[in-house]
């Protein structure tokens, strides 16, 4: 879990950066997988 949480926060952070330089395709690609991890935790914790 420690580890899914790391991967969703550096996703995360690419995210805000791609954002902040106006890279719009490597945004959304960036949200997907920050999108990926969040639903891997969702599925960790409901186990």
């Amino acid at each position: 879990m420690k580890n899914l949480t790391r991967q969703y926060e550096v996703a995360n952070e690419k995210a805000k950066k791609f954002m902040k330089n106006g890279q719009i395709a490597q945004y959304f690609e960036a949200l997907l997988e920050v999108n990926k991890y969040k639903r891997l935790m969702n599925v960790v914790v409901s186990n």
